[in-house]
């Protein structure tokens, strides 16, 4: 499965009619099944359904799994396989024998999404109650001439947006500006989760001296998903939510938003940006 397709199209300019064939991003469901022991035996069951661009689902799934507080890191899973095969919309994810979920850590997606209706303070209680995030330290103190450079870095990297210009993507830099890590996916949650996964993966959490950028919004989901992380310097091209915003200073991250050209809004934890270098 192709994470973009050609689809015939009707390009209309002034007057003039054209059909050809234009490419978009894929969208499909992925469901995520977990199976993991408990105390009335090996438990087999569906968690999550999201609609995702088919591509590193290994990582999603590790990503999401990680980032809802259902394992503590990949050593808890055993084994990730698709059904069937690679072109399935489902995939299973073994955990070890030791570990045993807390399946009701999923409740809290109630508190993450922006329709919720619950105030900033109760909302990140909750998900802080929900799930593990540890407060790390970290050594940050970044050039905004540095921060400058990235976005371009980023969509330089943007095989599927070059292609279709409709998605989302994110990546993981060093303190020095060097690229580790891009995913990209309809979906931002997912983009992050397929991030954080591939970091798992590679035993390079927790994140805490790491730049996280994003190329549209910060919301109070990606927030949290990045603090489940370790991550400590959050920049965003697009505008982030009063929530996101909140959740960050709570937890001691620097949040930048509107980084486009040589300019920038430090919402939260200014003190990590060296502004005259």
């Amino acid at each position: 499965m192709q994470p973009a397709i050609h689809l015939p199209v009707t390009r209309v300019s002034g007057n003039v009619v054209t059909n050809m064939q234009d490419m978009v991003t894929t969208e499909e469901p992925l469901e995520i099944r977990l199976s993991y022991q408990s105390n009335k035996g090996r438990i087999n069951k569906s968690i999550s359904v999201t609609m995702r661009t088919p591509g590193n689902d290994t990582e999603l799934a590790i990503g999401f799994l990680y980032t809802e507080g259902i394992i503590s890191g990949a050593a808890d899973v055993t084994n990730v396989i698709h059904a069937d095969d690679e072109k399935a919309n489902v995939i299973y994810v073994t955990l070890a024998d030791t570990i045993t979920p807390d399946i009701s850590k999923l409740e809290r997606n109630f508190y993450t999404t922006s329709s919720c209706g619950v105030c900033g303070k109760s909302s990140i209680e909750a998900v802080r109650i929900a799930c593990n995030i540890i407060d790390t330290k970290d050594n940050i103190g970044v050039p905004a001439a540095l921060l400058y450079t990235l976005p371009d870095i980023l969509r330089n990297n943007q095989e599927v947006f070059d292609n279709t210009g409709g998605i989302h993507a994110c990546a993981l830099f060093d303190l020095g500006g060097n690229l580790l890590l891009t995913r990209e996916d309809a979906g931002r949650h997912n983009a992050l989760d397929k991030l954080i996964g591939a970091a798992l993966n590679r035993d390079m959490l927790p994140l805490n001296n790491h730049i996280l950028l994003l190329s549209g919004r910060a919301s109070f989901e990606l927030v949290q998903k990045a603090a489940m992380a370790g991550i400590k310097l959050i920049a965003a091209v697009g505008a982030p939510s009063s929530l996101a915003v909140q959740m960050a200073d709570e937890w001691g991250i620097t949040l930048i938003g509107f980084l486009r050209g040589e300019r920038l809004n430090i919402y939260s934890g200014a003190q990590r940006i060296n502004i005259s270098e």
